[in-house]
């Protein structure tokens, strides 16, 4: 038997961080993450407490949430193999992974452009609104995409209506296309979480390849944690890396037993 060998079909837990209040379409992301696990995942989902943001459209929101992320990954820490921070802007991401421990992290942006490099030299990104393309320019730079993006084009819907309106599917297969055909990309990746469920009537009509970043979050973090199984490719604790000392963190008393919660939807 190889040194690396591992057993494939043993159980991994996953926790998708929603980071906005709980509202109707944690339920909804729920069955999309459980339909697109691996036998053997058991994916639980939760979200920040009512009142607060249901969108992170703006970097003072943003801002609100990156605490409650960051007390989330501790908690999850103890129990999780992974956890997805979703929202495609990969809130707090460097933050949660320095208090991450072993544990998996990793965010929908950084999933989705990461896959999409393996699926084509170029890709084009689709966001709701102008406003967010500065933000996730950024991220494709930082995480050293730039050379591939062929553009980054909105289609003028926001975060809370994409799914309700009647429009989206068609703006995304007008926008798409121009992609495509104007801009030469190869692989499409739909630049929000909300966007679940267009991309497959997408990749049969434009004929290239398009990434869901719910699913590809999930997927970016169980193939994270098999590697970790089965190679020791934990996340590092090295100079950037490097955690607060834990007795800081127990003097100091930063983090509560329970982290605030809004939905908490389990895998039974």
């Amino acid at each position: 038997m190889s040194q690396y060998s591992v057993d494939l079909n043993m159980r991994m837990r996953i926790l998708y961080i929603r980071p906005v209040a709980a509202g109707t379409r944690s339920v909804e992301m729920a069955k999309v993450l459980r339909s697109a696990r691996r036998e053997g995942t058991v994916v639980d989902l939760v979200s920040l407490p009512a009142g607060g943001p249901t969108h992170l459209e703006y970097h003072t929101y943003e801002g609100l949430a990156i605490g409650d992320i960051v007390r989330h990954i501790h908690a999850a820490s103890r129990d999780y193999d992974a956890t997805v921070i979703g929202g495609f802007y990969d809130v707090g991401l460097r933050e949660a992974r320095e208090i991450s421990g072993q544990m998996i992290v990793t965010a929908p942006c950084e999933a989705s452009t990461s896959i999409a490099r393996c699926l084509g030299n170029t890709f084009s990104v689709i966001v709701g609104r102008r406003k967010w393309i500065p933000r996730i320019t950024q991220n494709i730079n930082n995480y050293g995409h730039r050379d591939a993006v062929a553009s980054v084009r909105a289609i003028g819907v926001g975060v809370n209506q994409i799914q309700s309106s009647k429009q989206t599917a068609e703006r995304l297969l007008t926008v798409g296309r121009q992609c495509v055909e104007e801009d030469h990309a190869e692989v499409l990746i739909l630049g929000c979480t909300a966007d679940y469920g267009f991309h497959e009537q997408l990749q049969e009509k434009l004929g290239v390849p398009v990434i869901d970043p719910l699913i590809a979050g999930l997927k970016h973090a169980e193939l994270m944690v098999e590697t970790a199984r089965r190679f020791g490719w934990y996340p590092s604790r090295k100079w950037g890396s490097e955690p607060p000392p834990d007795e800081e963190i127990k003097s100091l008393k930063l983090f509560k037993p329970h982290p605030p919660t809004g939905d908490f939807i389990p895998d039974n």
